[in-house]
């Protein structure tokens, strides 16, 4: 397929990311699009997500994306005309004693803004999920219509609509630079040949460092390794189980179809985008399991099945960053999500577009998510020492 010569916007980074943009880009009447990738759609790290849908974080920026993306993706099919593969299962945060006046500020940050969640106690989680064991004085705090989707559908869902419209995609298309002549884009650059256009959008994932380097901007990512070890569950003993964020224990947790479990572990290994092990190690397979076993003692006859490892490319307060880069018009980034993509990305998709069509956006204010925070200092915080809840 012969690739354009000119488009009004091009978007390098063909995951969910790059896909949703592309998508309410043409929902905003911007048709005139063209995405490219290097690979297949949803190659990177969105194939690799555990695809937890849950709300609960430190910052109502991260929240409140969180729980509109819900929604999307929840009636996804009659926005996109595709399924989502949502599916509702409840989500538990479990913390120590010592976590409780954070996780108790967070539940209240999420109310405030209309998030359908609570602090629970002992009695309650025996209730909603007779299969878990509560250890100690721990705390809990329960999201009911927190649950998973499908990566892969939200991906191509989005890109098919997208092409309907009139927006344009291309597959193993590497791109090979951002050209910038006078402070302003002009083109993108492939392989296959130069894009004139005078807006870019970067959402290359783990690659995003390097290649915004190229192009002059510094940006601090690192990509750290995710791993994701699949049991399958004993049927008669734990035929279902809710998602679990257990810090106790320090695991995800969340059901997959088949009696499958996928439990997510790691996030210190700091690895390069094209040389980890996308596998998963053994030794940590065997605390993972341990683990388990602790928060759903019915695991112990569960059987091991296998696993991945995928990337989280993160930045030092594990927040993304989704802005337009000052010295060069028509550069947007949107990267670093530090391991809560996939559950983002709905809302990535709207608030780009409207900081690109209407030059900020409107749904949410995005503003703390710049580029200049890493060199003024003001990072956001987490109110745990788990990054990921940040």
């Amino acid at each position: 397929m012969t690739l354009p010569t000119t488009a009004e916007a091009v978007i390098v980074g063909g995951g969910v990311m790059g896909c949703s943009i592309l998508y309410n880009l043409a929902e905003r009447g911007l048709t005139d699009t063209l995405l490219l990738e290097r690979d297949v759609l949803a190659s990177g790290s969105t194939n690799r997500s555990q695809a937890i849908l849950r709300m609960h974080y430190s910052n109502e920026v991260t929240a409140r994306m969180a729980w509109d993306s819900l929604r999307i993706f929840r009636d996804f099919e009659d926005i996109v005309g595709s399924p989502s593969g949502y599916v509702r299962t409840g989500y538990f945060i479990i913390v120590e004693s010592g976590d409780r006046r954070a996780l108790e500020e967070n539940v209240a940050m999420q109310r405030a803004i209309g998030i359908d969640a609570n602090v629970v106690g002992v009695e309650d989680v025996r209730e909603i999920a007779p299969m878990m064991e509560p250890q100690g004085d721990e705390v809990f705090a329960y999201e009911p219509q927190s649950g998973y989707a499908d990566p892969y559908s939200v991906t191509t869902g989005y890109a098919r609509r997208a092409r309907e419209m009139g927006a344009r995609v291309r597959t193993e298309s590497p791109v090979t630079g951002i050209e910038v002549t006078g402070g302003r884009v002009t083109a993108v650059l492939t392989q296959d040949g130069r894009v004139e256009t005078h807006i870019a959008v970067v959402a290359t994932g783990p690659w995003s460092r390097a290649f915004l380097a190229d192009v002059g901007v510094s940006v601090p990512l690192d990509t750290v390794r995710h791993q994701v070890v699949m049991l399958r569950r004993p049927q008669d003993i734990v035929p279902e189980h809710p998602i679990m964020g257990d810090v106790v224990n320090d695991f995800s947790a969340r059901p997959d179809a088949g009696n499958l479990t996928l439990v997510g572990v790691g996030e210190q290994e700091s690895v390069g985008p094209d040389d980890y092990n996308q596998g998963v190690d053994m030794p940590d397979v065997e605390r993972t399991f341990q683990s388990i076993v602790k928060r759903m003692p019915g695991m112990s006859q569960a059987l091991f099945r296998g696993g991945w490892s995928g990337l989280f490319t993160i930045t030092p307060d594990w927040h993304p960053v989704l802005d337009k880069v000052a010295g060069i018009e028509g550069l947007y980034l949107a990267v670093g999500f530090s391991g809560h993509g996939f559950k983002l990305s709905p809302m990535i998709g709207v608030v780009m577009s409207e900081l690109i069509t209407q030059g900020q956006a409107s749904s949410v204010d995005i503003s703390m998510l710049n580029l200049n925070r890493f060199e003024t200092g003001e990072l956001l915080e987490s109110r745990y020492s788990m990054q990921v809840l940040a």
